[in-house]
């Protein structure tokens, strides 16, 4: 086994579902946050979108930073 994986490939990754569910926003939104560059995407290689979870949880922080109602 290799001992020198990126982090993508020991990251948990998440689907836009998963994501959208964890903000309470429709997928369609995390898409756009993805394009807008809010959120970095990976492809999978059948084109699929999916998210890092590190990445997720720290778009989360900065949300409830922003907004801790």
């Amino acid at each position: 086994m290799e001992a020198n994986k990126t982090s993508v490939e020991t990251e948990r990754l998440l689907t836009p579902s998963q994501v959208a569910e964890i903000f309470k926003v429709d997928p369609k939104t995390v898409t756009r946050w993805a394009k807008t560059g809010k959120l970095k995407v990976v492809r999978t290689l059948g084109g699929h979108r999916r998210y890092s979870e590190a990445d997720v949880r720290a778009l989360s922080e900065l949300r409830l930073e922003a907004d801790p109602t």
